[in-house]
C-alpha cells in the first residue's frame, strides 16, 4: 500500500490522461455535433413551430413557435413558447444578413448550414454526418465497454451517490476549487453524471428521435412512434436534446477554461496531461 502511495503520480508531472479511442471520438463528435445542429437549425427554419402529438401544420397549436410579424411597417422576430411571447429582433426570427438585406427566418445566416435558404442540401448535410455521428458513438461505446473505460472512468461507486458526497463537490466546483495532482485524474460525481447522461441517454436520445421522424423507419419500425407519442413530439424531443447538447458544450468549455485551457486540449489532442499542484501547494508558493 506504502509503495503505491509511493508510485503514484505526483503534481507537475506530465502523464497519459485519454485513450486514442477516447480522443478520436471527442472530436469527431465535437464536428459531427456541429455540423448536425447548424444543418438542423435550416431544416427547422422550413417550418419553425413544434407540436406535441403525431401531427403538426400552422394551423395547429404549437408549444413553440418562432417567427416574426409586421410592426409600424417594420418585421419583428418574437419567439412564443405557450402563450407567452418574447421580442427576438435582431437575433431570431428577423434579423439583417451579411449583405445587409432584411430576413425572416428563425435562425440567422450565421448559425446555418447551408448560410442561404436551402433545405435540400441541409438535409444532405444533415444526414451524412448523422450516419458519421451514430457510428462513431457505436464505435466509442463499444470500445469503451471492452477497454474498461466504463467501469474504471464513468462508474458511480456506492458512496458517490451520498448527498453529503454530491454537494461536497457542488461546492467545490461552485468555489472554483478543482483537485491537484493524481486526483485530478478522475471525474467527480458531476462529471460522471453529466458524462453519462451525454452519452447514454442524451445522444443516443438525438439519434432514435431522429430515425423516428423519417418514414421510412416509421414503416420499418413503427414502435419508435409508440415510445415517443409520435413523429412531432419526437421533433420536439429532437429539439430540446440539442439545445441541452448546447448548454452541456457552455458549461464544458466553461470549465475547460478555468481548470486550463492549454493543459486541457493538450490531453485531448496528445493524450498528454500535466498533473496540477494541490491547493496547499498553490497557496504555500504565493505566501512565498
Amino acid at each position: 500500500m506504502a509503495d503505491s502511495v509511493e508510485n503514484a503520480p505526483k503534481a507537475g508531472e506530465l502523464v497519459k490522461r485519454h485513450r486514442l479511442s477516447t480522443r478520436l471520438w471527442h472530436w469527431i463528435n465535437a464536428g459531427s455535433l456541429l455540423i448536425l445542429l447548424m444543418s438542423g437549425l435550416m431544416i427547422f427554419n422550413a417550418h419553425p413551430r413544434l407540436y406535441w402529438g403525431q401531427y403538426g401544420a400552422n394551423q395547429d397549436p404549437a408549444w413553440l413557435v418562432i417567427g416574426a410579424r409586421e410592426k409600424a411597417g417594420q418585421a419583428t422576430g418574437y419567439v412564443q413558447i405557450g402563450n407567452r411571447r418574447f421580442d427576438s429582433s435582431g437575433i431570431l426570427g428577423s434579423y439583417v444578413d451579411g449583405d445587409g438585406r432584411p430576413q425572416t427566418r428563425a435562425f440567422p445566416h450565421w448559425a446555418t448550414i447551408p448560410s442561404n435558404y436551402n433545405l435540400a442540401d441541409a438535409r444532405l448535410w444533415h444526414f451524412a454526418f448523422a450516419w458519421v455521428f451514430s457510428l462513431a458513438l457505436l464505435g466509442f461505446i463499444i470500445r469503451s465497454l471492452f477497454n474498461g473505460h466504463v467501469r474504471r472512468d464513468l462508474h458511480v461507486k456506492r458512496h458517490e451517490w451520498s448527498p453529503r458526497h454530491i454537494w461536497h463537490d457542488v461546492k467545490q466546483h461552485a468555489q472554483l476549487k478543482f483537485p491537484g495532482g493524481a486526483a485530478a485524474l478522475n471525474y467527480n460525481i458531476l462529471q460522471k453524471l453529466s458524462y453519462i447522461g451525454v452519452i447514454f441517454i442524451l445522444l443516443p436520445l438525438m439519434i432514435f428521435t431522429g430515425l423516428t421522424m423519417s418514414p421510412a423507419m416509421n414503416a420499418a419500425w413503427p414502435w419508435l412512434l409508440d415510445i415517443f407519442g409520435g413523429r412531432q413530439s419526437a421533433r420536439s424531443l429532437h429539439f430540446i436534446s440539442a439545445f441541452l447538447l448546447i448548454g452541456f458544450f457552455i458549461v464544458h468549455m466553461a470549465m475547460v477554461m478555468l481548470a486550463g485551457p492549454f493543459n486541457e486540449i493538450r490531453s485531448m489532442i496528445s493524450g498528454n496531461f500535466r498533473l496540477p499542484k494541490e491547493r496547499g501547494d498553490i497557496q504555500q508558493e504565493a505566501d512565498q
